[in-house]
C-alpha cells in the first residue's frame, strides 16, 4: 500500500509545479550584472560581497541566470518540505499544520531553566564532556516549574502533527547543515514545546527535522559537527526516511522523491527555455 495516495500525489505535484513556476518567473526577469568594460566593473562596490568579475566576464548570461535559479531553489527548498509534509500527514493523522503557534502561561523559573540547560549543554560540548540527554533536560525544566511566577510564552513550529493516538509532534525543519547558534536555538525551542505542553516524551515529541541526509541514507552516516555536538543529536534530530515515515509511514520518503523527480522531468524543458532563452 502506498504511503502517499493518488489524490495527495496530485496535490503535491501541483504544489511543486506552482513553486517551480513562481521561482522561474522571478529569475527569468532577474537583472544580472553586466561587464561592459572591465575597468568599470572592477571599480564597483558591493556591500554584500557579490562582485565576481571573472565569472561575469566569461560565463554567458543564460548560465548565470540558471546558476542563480539553482541557488535560489536550494534556499527555498525547506519550505516545500513543510507543505509536502503537511499534505502527507493529513492523510495519516488527526491534524497537520504549518507555522503552528502554541502559547501558554508557564513558569518563569522553568524558562530560566531552559536557558541554563542550553548554556550547560554548550559548555559541556565545548569541553568534550558527557552531554545530558534530551530526556534529562526536559526533566530538569519540568521539575523547576512553579505556580506563582507565570508569564506568557509563545513558540511556533514549522510543522505540527497531532497523531491519531494523541501524540503531538513539533518539527523544526531547517537546513541539514546548521551553524552552532542555530543548533543551540533549536534545542531551546524543543525544550520550550515541552514546557508549553507540560509533558515529557512520548506524549510530546519535538524534533529538528531534516528532509534529507547529505551524507547518506542512514542516521549514523550524518557527520555535520554543529548538529552532532551542540544538540542532543540522537534524541532530538530526525533525518530523511525517519522524518517522512513519521508523517506518512514506511516508503513515504522514496515516494516523495519520485514525485519531485516526476515534476522535474515534466518541467525541465520549461525551466531551461525560460531561464536560458527567455521564452
Amino acid at each position: 500500500m502506498a504511503s502517499i495516495n493518488p489524490v495527495t500525489h496530485e496535490r503535491i505535484k501541483a504544489y511543486l509545479e506552482v513553486f517551480i513556476e513562481g521561482l522561474v518567473g522571478h529569475y527569468k526577469t532577474l537583472s544580472l550584472p553586466e561587464l561592459c568594460a572591465a575597468q568599470e566593473y572592477v571599480a564597483k562596490t558591493s556591500p554584500t560581497g557579490d562582485l565576481k568579475p571573472f565569472h561575469v566576464a566569461i560565463i554567458p548570461e543564460s548560465l548565470l541566470r540558471i546558476n542563480a535559479f539553482e541557488r535560489g531553489f536550494s534556499t527555498r527548498l525547506g519550505s516545500t518540505f513543510e507543505e509536502c509534509g503537511r499534505l502527507i500527514a493529513v492523510d495519516h493523522h488527526q491534524d497537520a499544520r504549518r507555522g503552528y503557534v502554541t502559547k501558554n502561561y508557564v513558569s518563569r523559573a522553568a524558562i530560566e531553566e531552559i536557558d541554563r540547560q542550553v548554556s550547560r549543554f554548550e559548555h559541556v560540548a565545548q569541553a568534550n564532556g558527557p552531554k545530558p540527554s534530551l530526556d534529562e533536560m526536559v526533566d530538569a525544566v519540568l521539575s523547576s516549574v512553579r505556580a506563582d511566577d507565570l508569564v506568557e510564552l509563545e513558540a511556533t513550529a514549522d510543522l505540527y502533527v497531532l497523531a491519531r493516538d494523541g501524540t503531538e509532534y513539533f518539527f523544526e525543519i531547517k537546513s541539514p547543515k546548521p551553524n552552532k547558534g542555530q543548533a543551540l536555538e533549536i534545542t531551546q525551542r524543543i525544550l520550550r514545546f515541552h514546557l508549553l505542553r507540560g509533558k515529557r516524551r512520548p506524549e510530546v515529541q519535538a524534533y529538528f527535522a531534516m528532509g534529507y541526509n547529505p551524507y547518506g541514507s542512514a542516521h549514523e552516516t550524518y557527520r555535520w559537527p554543529y548538529a552532532r555536538n551542540y544538540m542532543p543529536f540522537e534524541q532530538a534530530v530526525i533525518i530523511a526516511d525517519e522524518f517522512w515515515s513519521v508523517l506518512g509511514g514506511p516508503g513515504a520518503y522514496h515516494e516523495l522523491i519520485s514525485i519531485y523527480q516526476e515534476v522535474g522531468r515534466e518541467k525541465s524543458k520549461y525551466m531551461i527555455d525560460a531561464l536560458a532563452f527567455g521564452f
